[in-house]
Parts: C-alpha cells; structure tokens; sequence
C-alpha cells in the first residue's frame, strides 16, 4: 500500500513539472513495476499494452472519433441550432435553450465534448451577441452543453470505462440516454432560472413561423438517420459497436460527400485529426493501463476495499466520496486522464460493495462532466477561451456556475434512483 501511495505522488510531482500525464502514469507504472518485480517483467508488461492497443476491441475508438469529424464537417451542428431555434429561441432564454438542444443533438453523433464546444461557439455566439445576451450566461450555456458530448451515446469515454472494466459497450450506451436527457432538462431549468431572475440576460429571440420550423426539421434528417442507423443497428443485433462505429464512420463520409462539404483537401484533415485524436486517446490508454498494473500488484485497491469495509461505512457515502474526490480532482486534472487513473483503484471498491457497474460507468462519466467546466482546469472553458478570445475566462467561469448547480443536483438524482440509468439495459436484455 505504501509503494502504491508513493507512486501516487511521484506522478503528480511528474505532471506539476508540466510532463505529459500520459508519460507520468507510463513512467512510474514501468519503474515501479520494475522496482517492485523485475525489469524484465516490466518491459513485457509494457509490451503487452502496446500490443493490445491494436485490439479489435479498441478500433471502436478512431471509427466513432472518424463519424464525429466527417458529422463536423458537414456543418450538422449549424442545421441542429436552427432547427432547436426554430421552436424555442423566441422564449425568453430561448437561445440559451437552443445551444444546449442543439449540444445534446450533436454529442450524440460526436461523441466529443472539446469538440462539440468549439462548434456550438462559432454557431451560437454570434446569434446570442445579435440579440445582446449576456455574455456570462452565454458563454455558460455552451460550456456547460457542451459535456453532453461525453454522456449521450455513441460516447468514447463510456466505450474506454467499457474496456477498461470488461463490461458491454453496448450496455453502457443505453444506460447513458436516459441520464443524458435528464441532464439536458436540467441544464434547461437552469437556463430558465437564470432568465427569471434576470430577463435582461436572455431576450427573446424572433419567432419562426410553422413553415420555417418544417423547413428546420428537414435540414436534421441526416442526423436522426445516422443516430437511428448506428444505435437502431447496435439493439437490434445487427452490428457489434465496433461495426456500428465503422457503419456511422460510412454514412458520416457519405453525408458529408453528399453535402459536398469534402475536397481532397478537407478529407486529409479529417482523417489527420482523426489519427492525432485516436493516438493521444491511444497513449493515455497506454499510461494508464501500465500505471494501473502498478497498482494492482501493490494491492492498493484491495487494501481501500479492506479498510471501508472495516471502518463500517454505508456503501451510499462511498460512493458520495468517491464523486467528491472525482469533482476535486476535476479542478487540476483532464477528464479522461482523471477517469483511467482513479477508475483501476475504484471499481474494485464499488463492485465489492454490491454496486451496478454499469451504474457505476454513468456515475464516473456525469461526474467527469462537471470537472469540464470546474476552476481552474475546465478543459471546456479553455476551449471557448480560445475560439472566443474576447470573452475573458472570469466572464465564462460567472456564467457556469448554475449549471454546475445544476450539475449537482442532477447527481444527487442519479445516485438516489439507480434505476434512472438501469432501466433501458435491463429492459434490452443487456
């Protein structure tokens, strides 16, 4: 337990000398592995990791990164907008509400929450400053539906936690639509509250009469097509989710082909950004499985369940611990780096103790949600910084703080009901 905990902080004093965390965790699983066996045994194991990244398994990971980016570049996010505007952006807020519909639309062919928050600027920005939207509130509403992204199916991270603690995929894909919803009407009522309490921040926008709003619904036939495609395909047993992903890889391709939005050009961007996206997701995956190696030889994980289970504490306020330990370490980590370091020394803890894992795959990834838009790390908000210059990162840290709230709430809701997040696995059987 001692070499665990020291390796602990020997790859946080790595990561506070600004090396790569994915070479932090590499490097101190493969010293301590070293240390604590035999170097040999250390260089196999660090083999064996490299080769599993070529796994069939794993393909499912550059093929739905692939889908988002041919989605991406068909200009989908925009027709999503004006489709979501079409209906509600004469509300009050009702441009807030759009971008956060609109968010929810294109996580669920993305898959990307950095993504999904560098288009949505572009497309909603500029409409919420021609209505004189505060840019607090703005800035908030993208951040903040942006991390549907990573919730609402087809969703990288769950496909990681999936692999990561051999459960299905394909489960895990339907455990996240309900809490995905659930977390779009939440971040809606706070949009709502924040333009009761301040209507200046959100004037209505115009109205669209039915014709305009018919006309909105047919510019999203290719989304809904794609969506009903990959997952109807999926639960109906036609596809594994690797072939489903190489499936909405295709009609991503075709769709973006049939918009004409591709040249020679354009498609050797997507496939280069698909490949530089694949291969950091890849290495952090390496890092993190040798570290987790690591850790499971010095049976640190077994020494936490041992000392819960000695100390007498209700299962519920673990995993109440466990989600405040996760929204700390959100303020000074990555999501996905946060999620493959902890998950190795918390799963064995939390199914010992009689908990769902597919529950528990939910839990992890809502609450990694939250540490995208957390100070000082929020790696959404660095995002907007960056595609939006001229809003400063105070303005986009005012404007989160409801939908951290938010947030909050709708965890508390999900650790209280299970079955919000149970119900469509069991009810498909799987």
């Amino acid at each position: 337990m001692t070499a665990g905990l020291i390796g602990f902080v020997a790859m946080f004093a790595l990561m506070m000398l600004r090396v790569p965390i994915a070479v932090s965790m590499g490097v101190v699983g493969l010293v301590g592995l070293g240390i604590m066996r035999s170097w040999p045994a250390a260089v196999s194991s660090a083999a064996g990791e490299f080769i599993d990244i070529g796994s069939y398994t794993l393909s499912v990971v550059p093929l739905f990164v692939l889908m988002g980016n041919f989605v991406t570049r068909a200009g989908m996010s925009r027709d999503l907008y004006q489709a979501a505007y079409a209906f509600v952006g004469h509300r009050r807020g009702g441009l807030a509400l759009s971008t956060i519909a609109a968010c929810a639309g294109f996580g669920a062919i993305c898959g990307s929450s950095i993504a999904t928050t560098a288009t949505m600027a572009r497309v909603a920005m500029p409409e919420m400053r021609r209505f004189n939207y505060s840019p607090a509130f703005a800035a908030g509403s993208i951040c903040a539906g942006a991390t549907l992204g990573i919730l609402i199916p087809p969703s990288v991270i769950l496909v990681i936690y999936g692999i990561m603690t051999e459960q299905n995929i394909g489960a895990l894909f339907a455990a996240g639509v309900i809490p995905g919803l659930v977390a779009t009407a939440f971040y809606m009522g706070a949009s709502m509250w924040v333009t009761r309490r301040h209507p200046s921040w959100g004037p209505p926008g115009e109205r669209a009469t039915w014709p305009e709003r018919a006309a909105a619904l047919r510019g999203v036939w290719g989304v809904l097509l794609l969506f009903a495609i990959v997952m109807g395909g999926m639960y109906g047993g036609f596809f594994t989710p690797t072939e489903a992903a190489g499936v909405g890889a295709m009609g991503g391709f075709l769709f973006a082909l049939a918009r004409r939005a591709l040249t020679w050009s354009i498609l050797r961007e997507v496939l280069v950004e698909s490949a530089r996206t694949s291969a950091m997701l890849f290495t952090i995956v390496i890092g993190a499985s040798l570290f987790a190696n690591f850790l499971n030889f010095t049976e640190l994980p077994n020494a936490l369940r041992e000392f819960v289970l000695e100390i007498g504490v209700k299962p519920i306020f673990v995993i109440i611990a466990i989600c405040a330990i996760y929204v700390v370490l959100g303020t000074a980590m990555e999501s996905l780096s946060m999620m493959l370091l902890t998950v190795p020394v918390f799963f064995p803890l939390v199914t010992s103790l009689g908990f769902d894992p597919i529950w528990f795959g939910i839990i992890v990834v809502c609450v990694i949600e939250i540490s995208l838009i957390t100070p000082p790390v929020g790696m959404n908000i660095f995002v907007l910084s960056s595609v939006l210059p001229d809003v400063k990162t105070s303005t986009i840290w005012r404007g989160v703080i409801p939908f951290i709230c938010a947030d909050l709430l709708r965890m508390a809701v999900l650790i209280a009901f299970p079955v919000i997040s149970l119900f469509l696995p069991r009810w498909l059987n799987l």
